[in-house]
């Protein structure tokens, strides 16, 4: 047995325990979200994506005559940089779509005995089908 003072403090005694039994999910609140994550990605990101972009999608002139070093640290940075835009389109893609998760759960499980129903693997299906809740395939943009 471990003496006393050598256990750590109390309340640190069960971290990383979970009990997946006892977690609630506040509907109403993933509904309103939902449509607050929305607007932000429509009235704050959307209007700036396409500034972004286009200062991305400069290049930097090739180096002159055989400065490998540049042409390396060149070649690395529009690597980067492709990258770096990926990731600037795909928040608000992917963002919108977990908005669009959101709005789904929240209409599915509104009911007074949504806790009861609402399981880890309707939320799963429902990210594997974003696509579906707005008409688009999975490879459109939304923002």
């Amino acid at each position: 047995m471990i003496p006393e003072e050598d256990r750590g403090p109390a309340w640190l005694r069960d971290y990383g325990y979970t009990d997946f039994s006892s977690i609630e999910a506040d509907i109403q609140a993933m509904e309103q979200f939902a449509s607050k994550l929305s607007a932000t990605v429509q009235d704050d990101y959307a209007p700036h994506l396409a500034t972004v972009t286009d200062a991305m999608a400069t290049r930097l002139p090739d180096p002159p005559g055989e400065f490998v070093e540049l042409f390396t640290f060149l070649s690395a940075h529009r690597d980067v940089a492709d990258v770096a835009h990926q990731n600037v389109y795909n928040y608000a893609n992917g963002t919108q779509d977990f908005a669009l998760v959101a709005k789904d759960i929240g209409k599915k499980y509104s009911g007074s005995d949504a806790f009861s129903h609402a399981k880890v693997t309707d939320v799963d299906k429902a990210f594997n089908n974003v696509a579906s809740l707005d008409g688009t395939s999975a490879n459109e943009g939304n923002g």
